[in-house]
């Protein structure tokens, strides 16, 4: 979700933060966020004022948002922009970053298709980002394959994007919130919980057939459920038709911060999805001592090993016998010995350290500004000729902006007293 991947890109940054660097956030506002904010560790956030039109995607802006980027990298001195995939200003900053010469890194997070039109214009649109990025990371390796694949790589006379170019850094969990609890869970009775939003694309038409089975094979087993979305309805008809609307909560929306409470009172996870490149709230349900049921979809099986990870195929009879086969291992299953493995297999500070890997490897690269609009030009018959005359227009508009207000005529922002900040966070907490 939009929630989750903000809060994964609030974990790289503050350990980033931490390892030295500086980090400087730029993202559209939000209702009560505009302006410059400071958040963990001496991150600055920059909430431009940006039109958000669905599942915060902002309008696309072509070069109305590239002086304000611009003020804002020369203020800051920034030397490496890194986009997350999932909103317009990524690829815009991608755009404005190359034209300034600065080191760019992609992250993809999705999977996508190859034949509807949605995807075939999305991929496109990713296809133009890419030729102009120095590395990407994915979070799967059949994210890699997927995002490889839609780069044109294979095409003949389009250079896509090379594998060695790409690096793999799954997510990771936050083993210090996401922590097992059993006495929240119910004496003499199972847990099921899902957390996902109720969508189609998360295979809430197979969960809604898998709980009226499941429950009347099994008279000890509840299911928990926290999320919302266009398949609610269809859900909640499934569950009063089979009459089970006392054994099955349906909670709607949960923030993500009240996400590890719900986690704690179930005994076992359930992820139906038809599509993941990783899904993290399966790392989540585990490192709180959740045993995990989950389709073998994208990069699902990359996740957890198969003793806490039991995998069944997109339909309702394989996910039944998944969940029985997990039901059984469940008393054998030690909620603290789980999270345990989690916590070692998956942490922020790790997937910090391969992030900065992946950064030295884009300051490797070289290229010239005419090399760049070459790359562009050969992206295909039409479309390589309009990302060639937008990379240009770009420059020029770029130029235009330093004869009109040069870089040394921008004041530099103030540096932030690492040890004065930290000893203000410690006097304001004992107030």
């Amino acid at each position: 979700s939009a929630a989750a991947h903000a809060f994964v890109r609030e974990r790289i940054a503050a350990r980033l933060r931490a390892r030295g660097h500086k980090v400087v956030v730029y993202t559209h506002a939000h209702p009560g966020r505009v302006g410059v904010r400071w958040i963990t560790r001496g991150i600055k956030v920059y909430h431009v004022p940006r039109v958000v039109m669905y599942d915060n995607c902002t309008f696309p802006n072509f070069l109305g948002g590239f002086k304000l980027f611009r003020k804002t990298c020369v203020r800051e001195g920034v030397t490496l922009v890194h986009a997350h995939q999932g909103c317009t200003m990524s690829h815009e900053g991608i755009l404005y970053a190359r034209t300034m010469g600065m080191k760019c890194v992609f992250t993809d997070h999705s999977l996508f298709g190859f034949a509807d039109v949605g995807a075939i214009h999305t991929n496109k649109l990713l296809d133009m980002t890419l030729a102009d990025t120095q590395h990407a990371i994915c979070v799967s390796h059949t994210a890699k394959e997927n995002t490889v694949l839609r780069s044109g790589y294979l095409l003949g006379g389009e250079p896509g994007l090379a594998p060695e170019r790409v690096s793999v850094i799954p997510n990771a969990v936050d083993s210090v919130r996401f922590t097992p609890d059993v006495t929240k869970r119910k004496k003499g009775r199972r847990t099921v919980v899902v957390t996902s939003r109720l969508m189609y694309r998360k295979g809430v038409h197979l969960l809604a057939g898998v709980i009226p089975l499941a429950c009347a094979e099994h008279d000890d087993l509840d299911f928990l459920i926290a999320g919302d979305g266009s398949m609610r309805k269809h859900l909640e008809k499934a569950i009063e038709d089979a009459g089970l609307t006392e054994r099955v909560t349906i909670l709607g929306s949960v923030s993500h911060d009240k996400v590890p409470e719900v986690l704690r009172r179930g005994d076992v996870f359930l992820n139906a999805s038809l599509t993941e490149s990783f899904c993290i709230a399966i790392l989540e349900a585990a490192s709180c001592g959740c045993l995990v049921v989950a389709t073998a979809v994208g990069g699902v099986p990359e996740v957890l090993p198969e003793d806490i990870m039991f995998l069944a195929k997109p339909d309702v009879q394989s996910i039944l016998d998944a969940l029985d086969e997990c039901l059984e291992a469940l008393p054998r299953a030690d909620p603290w010995r789980i999270h345990e493995r989690v916590e070692a297999l998956y942490n922020w500070d790790d997937v910090a350290h391969r992030v900065e890997l992946a950064y030295d490897r884009a300051y490797d690269t070289w290229d010239t500004f005419m090399g760049r609009l070459y790359r562009l030009y050969r992206r295909g018959v039409v479309f390589g000729k309009m990302l060639w005359c937008v990379a240009a227009v770009t420059y020029l508009w770029w130029r235009a902006l330093e004869f009109f207000e040069p870089a040394a005529s921008i004041e530099p922002a103030l540096a932030l007293d690492d040890e004065r900040f930290d000893d203000e966070r410690a006097l304001a907490r004992e107030e």
